[in-house]
């Protein structure tokens, strides 16, 4: 990823979170690359299909996806 890309300050109003914040998943996607699995949020942050997501600062979050729950049709 290009340095400059992870410097340039969120134009979005409200401004997005930053790649530090606990919510930085909320920002807004600036490039999607769907047949990859993967889009680029505005701070920088790397999101994958899979609910994995790759840090500015090369640091991962394993994917997080919600437990499914059966629902009984009674």
């Amino acid at each position: 990823m290009c340095r400059e890309a992870t410097l340039r300050s969120c134009e979005h109003s409200p401004a997005c979170p930053s790649a530090s914040a606990a919510d930085h998943d909320a920002a807004r996607v600036v490039s999607r690359h769907p047949m990859q699995g993967w889009s680029l949020l505005c701070n920088g942050v790397v999101v994958f299909e899979d609910t994995g997501e790759l840090l500015p600062d090369r640091q991962t979050v394993a994917p997080h996806r919600p437990l499914c729950r059966l629902v009984n049709a009674a």
